[in-house]
């Protein structure tokens, strides 16, 4: 009887089921020096991903609220969606978001004047 190891890598995976097991955007914050990349498919909603980029970066991401946009803060978590349009990170539902994420930056509030509600 003739054993074979299963080549690394085999089956092949289709790109679509690849891209369905990880969801990597990278993230930048205004004045940082560097970006880093996250899987946003390992967090669950905004407070848990809002918790993560405030110790990634160590910033507070002050009070969301739908009427007034985040109040609190210097910075303000933004996010880029499918279309190129910059929107404030909590604006729309998870699910919503986790489909037109493509990149996150946390601004300066300053500079986010106009996005979202009353920001």
């Amino acid at each position: 009887m003739l054993c074979r190891a299963q080549i690394v890598g085999w089956p092949p995976i289709r790109s679509y089921r690849k891209n369905s097991l990880q969801m990597y955007v990278k993230v930048s914050m205004d004045g940082a020096p560097y970006l880093r990349k996250i899987d946003l498919k390992v967090y669950r909603d905004y407070p848990e991903l809002l918790k993560a980029l405030e110790a990634m970066f160590k910033f507070a991401a002050g009070v969301y609220s739908e009427r007034e946009g985040y109040k609190g803060s210097e910075y303000v978590p933004t996010y880029e969606d499918k279309d190129g349009d910059w929107m404030l990170v909590g604006d729309v539902p998870w699910d919503m978001f986790m489909s037109s994420c493509k990149r996150l930056r946390i601004m300066k509030g300053s500079e986010a004047r106009g996005l979202g509600c009353g920001v």
